[in-house]
């Protein structure tokens, strides 16, 4: 039988708690459903990594790491970067809809004040 050491029963209790932290906030609709899986889906393997000594050490044997706290720390750098980019991709998109709508907002004031400026010359005094 294989036991755990310390790091990796708090890592994947952590994993554990943050997982059911991301699902209490989408309960109360402060994350949306979109987010919360990726962070749940990494609180998973996270979990699935402190628990599994085995699983962990194949994975840092197959990629060639030096030790297993490497490993766990290169799943989290790529998580870290896969969501800095996915986060700039949505920020770049809410940039050019809100560019949009300023020059709709822009035409259409232009437009209502054409409007005014019109019905009053035509307007009887």
């Amino acid at each position: 039988m294989m036991f755990l050491s310390r790091t990796q029963v708090i890592t994947a209790l952590g994993a554990v708690l943050l997982a059911l932290f991301v699902l209490d906030l989408v309960r109360r609709r402060r994350l949306s459903e979109e987010y919360s899986l990726l962070w749940v889906m990494a609180t998973t393997v996270i979990a699935i990594l402190g628990f599994s000594t085995p699983l962990l050490t194949w994975i840092t044997h197959a990629l060639g790491f030096m030790g297993e706290s490497s490993t766990t720390f290169a799943f989290g750098l790529a998580f870290s970067l896969a969501m800095l980019l996915y986060l700039s991709l949505k920020l770049s998109r809410l940039g050019f809809e809100n560019h949009a709508l300023t020059r709709d907002l822009a035409l259409l004031r232009h437009e209502v004040e054409s409007l005014r400026r019109g019905g009053r010359e035509d307007s009887p005094r």
